[in-house]
């Protein structure tokens, strides 16, 4: 097998920096990272997430400020909080995970975060399968089915995940490529999807949008069975949309290939480009779908708006958003199995979302998922956050669990599991929504841990000191 053994030692040769530091001559310029962000960010889930305003009853002032606001918290939680540390560093989540948190905790992390990112990156390729179902005919997923509904289905999914699976195990500069290629026709597609409608819904010129807007898209009225959102839920479903990314540090597997720290605003093509024209341009097509009686699914939508062009957008969306997705996904999944090579684990990865893909469910309650997988991932990010710029000020050591060889870090585990459960409470008992917990969740995760590190070090430093103290000079007729 001659060929096959050249091929898995040309993929072995694939260094991404697992376990160490990226090196200077790897480092990226901007343009990887403007390419990158706006590629996973325009993507064929946008075609779920903007009808979710119409739906909600936005008002359109709401809408258009609620985003602006929100999308700009998220730049800067990238640029300040995530890109900082990963280019001070240069190390994975995960490999800085387990220097704070011991091989044990990030265990457990990485089945979470791994099995979390496979979810996510599924229903992106589910996303991009609905878009081929058009022109082939082929049966759709409703919005009730929960397993595969036609063999075309499966054959769909399966041929989107082959090939998203292999651009990632090819690596980030390959990933970064194909996101740079794709998004800028990408992005043109979606608003000309938006635009292309608009004389439709009565916009005939410039001076005719806002009223349209208010009264026939975002008209402040939810639709049968639905919560009404305000500026606040726009805001914050915006900016904590990405929570597990930017304050749950997820990037810092990306940006760690920066060159400088600033390159985390280049997150800022992805938010306004992505999470503010392309939701609004889905928006407009989901009022003017239901206007006429048509599908609102993904597809259906983007061939009502452009056509041949609008299915395959949506179909490159969901690639360029399922790539980093699942490589993020193999890395994590790589500190558990360390003796496996990473495309290895990729290449399980892959064959695990392309499973879940198959599943319409997945897709269907997307926006609860997406809620739920930032607030799972969050309070380790906050860990990451104290342990890296707190910790020091207050006299306290870094990387405790590696410095100390310890298995397993009780206050980072405390802080993870306790901000979880308060983050319940607050739910369950006080009422707040999914959308609004990351907040204060956030400054728990980071409270506990600093206490709770306190804690451990001065103990550990006052055992050692009894430990370590001389025996106190026997009295005169004692015996020695």
């Amino acid at each position: 097998m001659p060929s096959f053994r050249t091929l898995a030692e040309r993929l072995d040769a694939i260094n991404e920096f697992d376990r160490e530091p990226v090196s200077e001559d790897r480092l990226q310029g901007p343009g990887s990272f403007i390419g990158l962000y706006a590629g996973e960010h325009v993507a064929g889930t946008e075609f779920v997430i903007g009808p979710l305003f119409v739906a909600h009853g936005v008002a359109a002032a709401d809408l258009f400020l609620g985003l602006l606001v929100g999308n700009l918290l998220a730049v800067l939680s990238w640029a300040f909080i995530c890109a900082p540390i990963a280019t001070r560093t240069r190390l994975n989540l995960y490999w800085k995970l387990r220097k704070i948190a011991g091989p044990n905790l990030l265990f457990l992390y990485n089945i979470v975060n791994a099995l979390m990112f496979c979810f996510l990156a599924g229903a992106m390729i589910s996303v991009a399968a609905t878009a081929v179902g058009i022109p082939f005919d082929m049966a759709m997923p409703q919005l009730s089915d929960l397993y595969p509904n036609s063999a075309g289905w499966v054959v769909t999914v399966l041929l989107v995940g082959a090939v998203v699976t292999v651009l990632a195990i090819l690596g980030f500069e390959k990933i970064a490529h194909f996101s740079k290629v794709a998004s800028p026709w990408m992005f043109l597609v979606f608003v000309a999807c938006g635009v292309a409608v608009l004389p439709q819904l009565g916009v005939h010129t410039i001076g005719d949008f806002w009223q349209v807007a208010s009264e026939k898209i975002w008209t402040g009225v939810p639709m049968e069975g639905r919560v009404k959102f305000t500026f606040w839920h726009v805001t914050f479903f915006a900016w904590f949309c990405n929570m597990a990314m930017h304050i749950g540090m997820a990037d810092m597997t990306i940006l760690r290939y920066a060159r400088k720290w600033t390159y985390g605003f280049a997150s800022a093509f992805g938010m306004y480009l992505g999470h503010y024209i392309a939701w609004i341009a889905s928006g407009i097509l989901v009022a003017l779908a239901l206007q006429i009686g048509h599908e609102v699914a993904p597809g259906p939508i983007a061939y009502l708006g452009a056509g041949l062009a609008g299915l395959v957008a949506v179909l490159i969306a969901g690639w360029t958003t399922a790539n980093p997705t699942i490589y993020r996904a193999g890395l994590a999944m790589q500190t558990i199995t360390p003796n496996w090579k990473r495309w290895k684990v990729t290449l399980a990865v892959g064959v695990i979302t392309t499973v879940a893909a198959l599943f319409p469910a997945l897709m269907m309650r997307l926006l609860d998922f997406v809620a739920l997988y930032g607030l799972l991932l969050m309070p380790m990010g906050a860990v990451i956050f104290a342990d890296f710029w707190l910790l020091p000020k207050l006299g306290l050591r870094q990387d405790y669990a590696e410095w100390k060889q310890l298995l397993f870090s009780w206050p980072a585990a405390l802080a993870w599991f306790v901000t979880l459960g308060a983050c319940l409470l607050l739910n369950l008992a006080g009422g707040v929504e999914i959308f609004f917990l990351g907040l204060p969740g956030w400054f728990i995760a980071v409270a506990l841990y600093v206490g709770l590190s306190l804690l451990q070090q001065r103990r550990a430093a006052a055992t050692a000191a009894v430990t370590t103290a001389p025996s106190p000079e026997p009295a005169l007729g004692e015996r020695p």
